[in-house]
């Protein structure tokens, strides 16, 4: 066989049809433990895996390619906490507190780090982390379910270099990074009948993002499934509670503006026009680009995954970004789908031990063969993913932009207050006060930190747009290059 030896649970081989009876009779029941897989092979596939995510975000982070002012924002609140101060954001409005837009008090969790590397570097380092061991736990999960290590080897490097996870990666940091390993971990407990430890794995999440506690309740109806009844309705019931106290209390009770600012995204369009729940409905049914994140979804398990109960979980993030009206929600792009990607690979596992009892021959005989299926598609697919800019040498060439972006924010000096650009920013967060250009109003830092080709048109007179953004206050340029401006308050 292509992937080592017939299928086996533990040391069992399950396609009994051709033996006596009073052999299967002596079979293990399906929720047998299986046989233990080693663990280093794993971990030095994920070292390679947490290399390759650390560097792309590194040369990313270095040549001032960030794409959003995001790493900006969670380096500003990681120092925050690290500094045990509340994790106030100015970035997003001076005196912002961060737990009014999303409630994600695990990233304190990143505080300890940070004393050691005070840097929003050391954010990225994190998630390459994270996200590599996940991969972990997917690949020796597939290798004690199927029996065979190049099949949980495979599945590892598919999973690894999945276009969730490398989309992710280009995003920058973002807290779905805890998500992605505590899924993976509650998915292979659902998966070995490890039902404490499903549930210990999956109430946190609450603490990663509010929209985690409908996943929660997923857990729960995974676990009913399962006939956990019991356990199953309490842990559901607990993510829904949760879900409700986070976005009609917590939220609200941090915001400035009293209320779960992201509703809008379902209630209004691009325009800022409000919509009726049936037009958002046939809006998401009828997208081109939603069911083509769909497809590829399921696409990279083969389509295997559907097979299994764990897929369950991908509802309640499927549900919300197929009603944003938010295109940036729709498609494959940005970090959405990281959290999607230990799910439906676990269940392509689930599934892959599930079917090779199946009655019908054509679906026993594609089980076998799904797991290569799975890893071609991610090769395939990889092909035209973010990591294949690592092997290009234009990617580490540092252009006369990056000079001027690198002396501009040396011209800021340590510990003043600053306004700037989405590409200056996550470069000063470490040692300044940030303020983002346009949301900065009522406040008036020392300096401004612009970047010429502007935002929507190019800045032709920086002292101009100074005046424009503080009326109050006078600034004077003190350096200028062909991209970058500084100018302090006089």
């Amino acid at each position: 066989m292509l992937f080592g030896r017939p299928p086996v649970l533990g040391d069992v081989v399950l396609d009994v049809r051709n033996r006596p009876a009073a052999d299967t009779a002596d079979a293990p029941p399906p929720d047998t433990e299986p046989s233990p897989a080693p663990l280093r092979p794993y971990l030095i596939v994920a070292a390679v895996l947490c290399g390759l995510y650390f560097l792309y975000s590194w040369v990313q982070y270095s040549h001032f390619r960030t794409p959003s002012w995001d790493l900006g924002i969670f380096g500003q609140s990681v120092r925050a906490y690290a500094e045990f101060r509340a994790p106030v954001v100015d970035i997003k409005g001076p005196g912002f507190l961060i737990l009014g837009d999303h409630f994600s008090p695990v990233t304190a969790l990143l505080a300890p780090l940070y004393w050691i590397w005070p840097s929003p570097v050391s954010l990225l380092f994190a998630q390459a982390a994270l996200f590599a061991a996940s991969a972990v736990v997917v690949g020796r999960t597939a290798q004690q379910i199927l029996g065979s290590r190049a099949a949980g080897l495979a599945l590892t490097v598919a999973y690894g270099l999945s276009w969730g996870l490398q989309e992710a990666v280009k995003s920058d940091f973002h807290e779905i990074a805890f998500a992605v390993p505590m899924l993976a971990l509650a998915c292979r407990a659902l998966i070995l009948g490890r039902w404490t430890a499903a549930v210990a794995w999956s109430l946190p999440l609450v603490l990663v993002k509010e929209d985690m506690g409908l996943t929660v309740s997923m857990v729960g109806a995974v676990l009913f499934v399962k006939g956990r009844k019991r356990l199953g309705a309490a842990v559901a019931a607990f993510g829904a509670a949760a879900f409700a106290l986070t976005v009609l209390v917590l939220i609200p009770a941090a915001s400035r503006a009293g209320q779960y600012d992201y509703w809008a995204k379902i209630e209004k369009t691009g325009q800022g026009t409000e919509t009726s729940f049936g037009q958002v409905v046939a809006d998401a049914l009828t997208s081109g680009e939603r069911w083509e994140m769909l497809v590829f979804l399921l696409g990279i398990t083969g389509f295997l995954a559907l097979r299994s109960p764990l897929i369950l979980l991908v509802l309640p993030t499927l549900g919300w970004r197929f009603l944003s009206q938010d295109a940036n929600h729709w498609g494959m792009h940005w970090h959405y789908s990281a959290i999607l990607m230990p799910v439906v690979f676990l269940a392509l596992v689930d599934a892959a031990r599930a079917v090779r009892t199946s009655p019908r021959a054509w679906l026993v005989s594609y089980g076998k063969v799904v797991v290569p299926v799975a890893t071609a598609v991610a090769l395939v697919l990889a092909a035209n993913l973010p990591l294949r800019e690592l092997l290009r040498s234009e990617t580490y060439r540092a252009d006369a932009r990056v000079a001027q972006a690198r002396a501009a924010v040396a011209a800021v000096p340590d510990g003043a207050s600053v306004e700037a650009d989405v590409p200056l920013l996550a470069h000063l967060t470490a040692d300044h006060r940030v303020y983002w250009v346009g949301t900065a109003k009522g406040a008036t830092p020392d300096y401004l930190a612009l970047d010429l080709r502007g935002w929507s048109q190019p800045v032709s007179d920086p002292v101009a747009l100074a005046s424009q953004l503080h009326p109050e206050a006078r600034y004077a340029i003190v350096h200028r290059s062909e991209g970058f401006v500084v100018l302090k308050r006089q």
